[in-house]
Parts: C-alpha cells; sequence; structure tokens
C-alpha cells in the first residue's frame, strides 16, 4: 500500500466532489448530483482517498437502522488504482466505523457489472443474498452478507 495514502471525511464541495467522482465512475448506472451527495453525507458515513494528492477511492457506511444491527459498508477504488490495498484499507475503516456505530451484522452492495467488486467482496468472506434491479436500471445489484 502507497505510503502517503490518506483518507478523510469530505469536509467541503470540493472533497465531497471527488467523493462523487469515484462513486459515479464506479457506479455510471446511478450517477449522483453534488447535492444527492450532501445529502448522503447527512446520513452516512463517507470517506474519501488520495494518494499524495491523488484521488484514488472513497467509501460509505450506512449505520444501523433496525433491530437487526445491520450496517452497510462499501469501497469504492478507481479501477486505475486496484491491487494496491487501498481498497483493504477503505473496508478496513469502514467495518470498524460500522462496528463503532453499533452494526452487528454487515452488508455490502455491488453492481453486478462491477467483477472486480464482487471479487473483493467474496474474498473478504461475504455472500450473495439478493439480486435485484432497480425502477428503470437494466444491471442488477447484489447485496452481500459478511459470512
Amino acid at each position: 500500500m502507497p505510503d502517503d495514502l490518506h483518507i478523510q471525511r469530505p469536509d467541503s464541495d470540493a472533497a465531497l466532489e471527488d467523493w462523487r467522482h469515484v462513486h459515479n465512475a464506479v457506479i455510471p448506472t446511478h450517477l449522483l448530483s453534488l447535492d444527492d451527495v450532501r445529502e448522503r453525507a447527512r446520513r452516512h458515513h463517507l470517506e474519501v482517498a488520495y494518494v499524495g494528492d491523488e484521488l484514488v477511492g472513497c467509501s460509505t457506511v450506512r449505520p444501523p437502522t433496525d433491530e437487526t444491527l445491520t450496517a452497510t459498508v462499501i469501497a469504492r477504488v478507481l479501477s486505475t488504482h486496484r491491487g494496491q490495498g487501498l481498497g483493504n484499507e477503505l473496508y478496513a475503516r469502514g467495518l470498524a466505523r460500522a462496528r463503532e456505530l453499533g452494526g452487528r451484522v454487515i452488508d455490502t452492495v455491488v453492481l453486478s457489472s462491477n467483477e472486480d467488486g464482487l471479487r473483493f467482496a467474496r474474498r473478504h468472506g461475504f455472500i450473495e443474498t439478493e439480486r435485484y434491479l432497480l425502477p428503470g436500471d437494466t444491471i442488477p445489484w447484489i447485496d452481500l452478507r459478511l459470512a
């Protein structure tokens, strides 16, 4: 993993725009506006990752909201930066944050066309629980749960 990796909560519109860029690059079927990201930042724990000054990834932790104490952890790395351990770091931080927020069951969600993301999730112990299409979508989403 690069020595100059730093991960932070997006604390400005520029950082939220970086988070949005990674999200939209990894999930091109569900493009978000800056206003969408601002709203998500109020509900979820978002982080953005840089190596030096270069944007490399982002993450989302959806806090537990139900009686099962299920939290959702999502790590995204731009394709040109995969295979360097960046996803592992984002995921580890997200998992720790989910546990801090009371998450006892950990889920993730991956777009089915994101083969790298599916391999990553399965390699980290997630198993598929559901496939579905959102209204207007043509590529299924896959929900996975940490075994």
